[in-house]
């Protein structure tokens, strides 16, 4: 039997509604997102699973919680997990960093595995911390079913790094919406990507909900 990583993004949250970038700051989930953590575990709580990582912050924790409760299993919190902190641009849309910082957010659209927001981190330094949760899991478990719960910007990172994409492409490769959920089997010849950004477990209105 192989490893296979599950991937969920947290639920909806007020600044994925608004758009705006929100890593440290450590924001609640919305009703509609608590739905969505809900939705998530009807639809996998009979998924075998092995062991939950989780990202500390409230809003992957939140997101969580009903699958956990549903089997009976605790969350593992790790840090490695959590979101790019934006730095000065917490909680600010990107029309508004474009205005007040304007040089720095081209440098970090154009490459940002080695350009960070202004007061931030680089993609290069989230792959670093993340991946090492991600050997962490492999060491401890060489099969079975594993979740992950983490955020837009860490999930899309880890999957560019496992699947050989430029971590610097991380935002213009892959989707990441809210409440969805990617999949990577671990086999002899490496990781191989088996879902990507699925929220078929989601009602219609859940998953037509705006924001990102």
């Amino acid at each position: 039997m192989s490893l296979n990583i599950y991937f969920l993004r947290h639920g909806q949250t007020e600044c994925s509604l608004k758009n705006a970038y929100c890593g440290s700051i450590d924001s609640e989930l919305t009703p509609e997102g608590e739905e969505m953590a809900k939705a998530f575990a009807s639809a996998y709580s009979s998924t075998p699973w092995k062991a939950i990582f989780c990202s500390p912050m409230r809003r992957t924790v939140a997101t969580a919680k009903p699958l956990c409760a549903a089997i009976g299993m605790q969350p593992e919190l790790r840090d490695g997990l959590k979101e790019i902190n934006y730095g000065k641009w917490e909680g600010k849309t990107p029309d508004q960093i474009s205005q007040e910082y304007h040089d720095d957010y081209i440098r970090w659209a154009a490459d940002p595995a080695w350009y960070a927001p202004t007061g931030g981190e680089m993609a290069v330094t989230i792959a670093f911390r993340a991946l090492q949760v991600i050997e962490e899991i492999k060491q401890l478990h060489t099969s079975g079913n594993i979740l992950v719960v983490s955020h837009k910007a860490t999930i899309r990172i880890i999957l560019c790094s496992l699947l050989g994409i430029d971590v610097g492409r991380f935002r213009y490769r892959l989707g990441c919406p809210v409440g969805s959920v990617s999949a990577v089997e671990f086999g002899s010849h490496g990781p191989l990507l088996q879902t990507l950004a699925d929220r078929t477990h989601l009602n219609e209105k859940l998953r037509n909900l705006p924001g990102s």
